[in-house]
């Protein structure tokens, strides 16, 4: 079972084009502070304007890099079942340990038409996958009873549910069962989703503070709930400026005021306004992560 704090990993550019020394440096520095998987091409990775070629090319060098240390996760969502199935199968391939698949974007599937997508591929490639379910992106909300017929079939084996409801993380919980991971898609509800008895986090503000967040859902696993509240709300003020714009920009930002990336996003994302750069800027530094 996929469990812990996760990290959705930004997908660094130097002059148009992936910087794939930076990745690797980031895989590195995810590791040696205590993350429990990667996932590479999700929404913080800009997978939406992401070539092909690009796209598997950032799986690969994931895979690669991490060296089988923590699990790989790879998005390989798309609002085109076909186009799914292709990246799900060189994900695959490469030696990823699972995908993450976003529901179906724009076209706005009915649930019948959810269903039969997402078992349609885990048919045709035999990869665990993750249902990524965030209705504020997507324009559907995948049910929780949808969710529960999908946990029927073998290799559909988790969610990283983004509804931004408590009460509809509290159904999936209910409906799919004990074994069914349950995985946070917003930094927020974390503590909240482990206390319903979810599973972890796939996470943003793990890019710049992956040992709190590794230590929120270590210390709820020992049982020291006094220390993963404090965490809870020593990362709020965070979680808060790093989504003061659209995801990924205000993270990309945060990463380049640490030094680790170039300060580089693709069109039609934008960098961000200059006040509110400052105020990012500014909780940075109060949380200790810049000068």
């Amino acid at each position: 079972m996929f469990k812990g704090a996760i990290v959705a990993i930004v997908t660094p550019f130097k002059n148009g084009k992936v910087d794939e020394g930076k990745l690797r440096e980031l895989i590195e520095f995810q590791i040696a502070n205590g993350t429990d998987g990667i996932v590479p091409c999700g929404t913080t990775g800009e997978s939406p304007t992401l070539s092909h070629e690009e796209h598997d090319r950032v799986v690969e060098i994931t895979v690669e890099a991490v060296k089988k240390r923590v699990p790989v996760i790879a998005g390989t969502g798309s609002n085109s079942t076909a186009e799914a199935l292709r990246l799900t199968k060189h994900a695959h391939e490469v030696g990823v340990d699972g995908a993450l698949m976003v529901c179906p974007y724009y076209n706005r599937p009915t649930q019948e038409g959810l269903y039969e997508h997402y078992k349609f591929i885990a048919e045709n490639v035999s990869i665990p996958i993750i249902v990524y379910n965030i209705p504020g992106r997507t324009g559907v909300n995948l049910l929780p009873e949808t969710l529960a017929r999908l946990a029927k079939i073998p290799n559909i084996v988790g969610t990283k549910e983004a509804s931004g409801s408590l009460k509809q993380m509290h159904d999936v919980i209910s409906l799919c069962g004990p074994d069914f991971a349950v995985l946070s898609g917003d930094d927020f509800f974390t503590y909240p989703l482990l206390c319903l008895g979810g599973h972890g986090i796939i996470s943003v503000v793990s890019n710049v503070a992956p040992a709190d967040m590794a230590a929120l859902v270590d210390a709820f696993a020992a049982g020291d709930l006094k220390k993963a509240k404090d965490l809870h709300f020593k990362m709020v003020p965070l979680i808060d400026s790093l989504f003061i714009e659209t995801n990924p920009v205000p993270v990309k930002a945060a990463l380049a005021m640490m030094g680790k990336i170039d300060y580089e996003v693709r069109l039609p994302l934008t960098k961000m306004s200059e006040g509110n750069y400052e105020k990012l800027k500014k909780v940075m530094m109060t949380y200790g992560l810049i000068k």
